[in-house]
């Protein structure tokens, strides 16, 4: 079943909520629903099942948050759970709970990795009203017995698609069948893989279906470009990226080696940077991203642990580095800037063996993302191998030399020896966005560009090192 509630609302007071959160909600200055808060509050208050997919960015927090609380303040024997994929979404989450409960005296607490299990159990025997947590903290607690979901009446999977690809199946599963059949389940998510479609046809009732826009739409407000670039000639084009742009910046890379590894060049050259990956301490991922929320740090250097669900305000530019090892990830990453009404925008470094995986981006979005060329940095152009096209001499503009620009929108299946464009099966890992990813052809062509690149500012490399660092999966969240 499908909403068909209005596209937007003017304002919250008409889609059926207490007054005493309307009060609440004016005071935090939220007056104007985002599309799926309108959708999503006036069916979730009724109580039926519901499955929210909607992309990153759109306030999907509030859009469960609002209708748990009412409808748990109706009942004063019944629990909500809340299940998240990543110790900082759980932060986040519980910070917007915990405003909108405030007048209800409800408490709440949050069941995440690398915090105090003693200090989690104390709050656990105050009997809170609201339990958000990571999939496998929450196990570890269950199977303890220290915690107790049997009154739950509201269950929550937010960023249920993640959680999903990370590797929390089982545990989910599990989750599930521990809590009481007699519940609403509000699922939400930014894409639709068969594993979800698997998981709403057994374990959600008849839900209703809120979808705000199609599966791999960007952030409309969000501006994209590419530079197709040789691995030694990243560091050089990143810091005339800075150069250009004064704001805050959120830059994406694939290991936590090598996001040690640039924070600390950045440092050298006087930038405000830090860093957030699977091998820091919470006390080390909250002091880095509370010190971006606030400007202390101008940088922060991220792998895709950051990819969904961190709300930052204001960050002109997601920088790609490295592009992410689950091309979803891509749209998830971009929708870090472009949040509320905002303008942001997206640059991406591609080098020469990554046509297939921006061309797997592209089909994804349905469109092609605009190539740029540096005037201080050689560009390159991708390989014939790598799905990037027959080989072409460096263009003004992007524009291929002889014969039309390549045909960009078709978008049906891939040539023989092309990659795959479907959605990625789990690995089976906590950690596997932090793993190597194998090299993916296509054959379709791209905007190309030749020349060599010149080295990185950043200094020369160590002897027997290589692009790419410690490529080893970590499973720590």
């Amino acid at each position: 079943m499908t909403a068909e509630a209005p596209q937007s609302a003017a304002s919250f007071s008409g889609l059926g909520i207490a007054p005493r959160i309307l009060e609440t909600l004016t005071r935090l200055k939220l007056t104007v629903p985002t599309p799926i808060q309108a959708k999503s509050i006036p069916v979730a208050l009724e109580g039926p099942d519901l499955l929210g997919i909607a992309q990153t960015g759109t306030g999907k927090t509030l859009a469960f948050t609002i209708p748990m609380i009412q409808r748990l303040a109706q009942n004063q024997n019944s629990r909500g759970l809340v299940l998240v994929p990543t110790r900082e979404l759980a932060l986040q989450v519980e910070k917007t709970v915990r405003d909108i409960a405030q007048p209800f005296g409800m408490r709440s607490v949050v069941l995440i990795g690398g915090a105090s299990m003693y200090n989690q159990v104390s709050e656990l025997r105050r009997h809170p009203t609201i339990i958000i947590a990571t999939p496998g903290r929450l196990m570890d607690h269950l199977e303890q017995r220290t915690a107790d979901v049997s009154a739950t009446r509201v269950l929550v999977l937010d960023e249920a698609d993640r959680m999903l690809d990370m590797g929390f199946q089982p545990q989910v599963e599990r989750i599930l069948k521990t809590v009481p059949k007699d519940r609403q389940t509000m699922l939400f998510s930014a894409t639709m893989p068969e594993s979800i479609l698997r998981l709403t046809t057994s374990y959600l009732k008849l839900p209703t279906r809120i979808e705000i826009a199609p599966q791999g739409t960007a952030a409309d407000r969000v501006s994209q470009e590419l530079f197709i670039v040789r691995q030694d000639a990243k560091e050089k084009l990143l810091m005339h990226i800075l150069e250009e742009h004064a704001g805050s910046v959120l830059l994406f890379i694939r290991t936590k080696h090598q996001a040690r590894k640039l924070t600390r060049n950045l440092r050298d050259r006087g930038f405000t940077a830090a860093e957030i990956h699977s091998e820091r301490t919470l006390g080390q991922r909250k002091e880095a991203l509370e010190g971006f929320k606030s400007g202390r740090y101008r940088l922060l250097v991220a792998t895709d642990i950051a990819a969904r669900g961190i709300d930052v305000k204001g960050i002109e530019l997601v920088l790609n580095y490295d592009l992410p090892d689950d091309m979803d990830n891509y749209i998830h990453r971009i929708g870090r800037t472009g949040r509320a009404g905002r303008e942001g925008k997206a640059i991406s470094f591609a080098t020469p063996d990554q046509g297939g995986d921006v061309h797997q981006i592209e089909r994804l979005m349905k469109k092609p993302l605009e190539v740029r060329t540096h005037p201080d940095v050689e560009p390159a152009r991708f390989d014939q191998r790598s799905g990037g096209g027959p080989s072409r001499g460096p263009q003004r503009g992007g524009r291929p030399s002889g014969g039309q620009r390549p045909r960009h929108g078709s978008y049906g299946p891939p040539r023989q020896g092309g990659g795959s464009y479907g959605p990625r099966p789990s690995h089976g890992s906590q950690g596997g966005f932090d793993g190597p990813r194998r090299g993916q052809g296509s054959s379709r062509p791209h905007f190309g560009h030749g020349g060599s690149s010149s080295g990185s500012s950043f200094g020369p490399r160590r002897p027997g090192s290589r692009p790419g660092g410690d490529r080893r999966p970590n499973r720590s969240f």
